[in-house]
């Protein structure tokens, strides 16, 4: 399998398990109505609805800036699929499909709701260590991760040291 089928097969799992997940958040567990739902005791069901970036920054005031934010995730979004086409390293197009279809979860959230469906909260006693989060944020997150861990400590060998080999 090549990397970019990889990548785009990640890309396209992450976007269902997100949008499954949403929905069944939004739907049959009714969390907006219920209200927070204890699943371990580090770890609960909580609805936000995110109408910032990443963290909760820049926040969408207005219906224009809702659409600035869904313009600018969506350049990102065609940024890391330009990368994506391009890369030929499995582990960078597993983590640009994460990245990508987490992106793209996001985009939906905000086009269809005005506003990103977050739900997922760690935490310990009082202390959150984390912004309550969704399966896209996890994904980017983990694909962020991922690239960042592969360049800071895998180095592919210079073209010098290929010829010696």
């Amino acid at each position: 399998m090549s990397a970019r089928i990889g990548g785009f097969a990640t890309a396209l799992g992450v976007i269902a398990a997100d949008q499954i997940s949403k929905w069944a958040i939004m739907g049959p567990i009714a969390l907006p109505a219920r209200g927070p739902i204890e699943l371990l005791p580090i770890f609960r069901l909580i609805w936000v609805e995110n109408r910032g970036v990443s963290m909760g920054f820049l926040v969408a005031g207005s219906n224009a800036e809702r659409w600035v934010l869904a313009g600018v995730t969506a350049a990102i979004a065609i940024g890391v699929l330009i990368w994506l086409l391009r890369e030929r390293s499995r582990i960078d197009a597993l983590a640009l499909g994460a990245i990508l279809g987490g992106a793209i979860g996001n985009i939906a959230d905000r086009v269809r709701l005005g506003y990103v469906a977050d739900f997922l909260n760690l935490h310990f006693g009082a202390w959150s260590p984390f912004l309550v989060f969704n399966v896209a944020d996890a994904a980017i997150s983990v694909g962020v991760v991922l690239l960042a861990v592969r360049a800071l400590i895998v180095r592919d060998a210079s073209p010098s040291e290929k010829a010696n080999v």
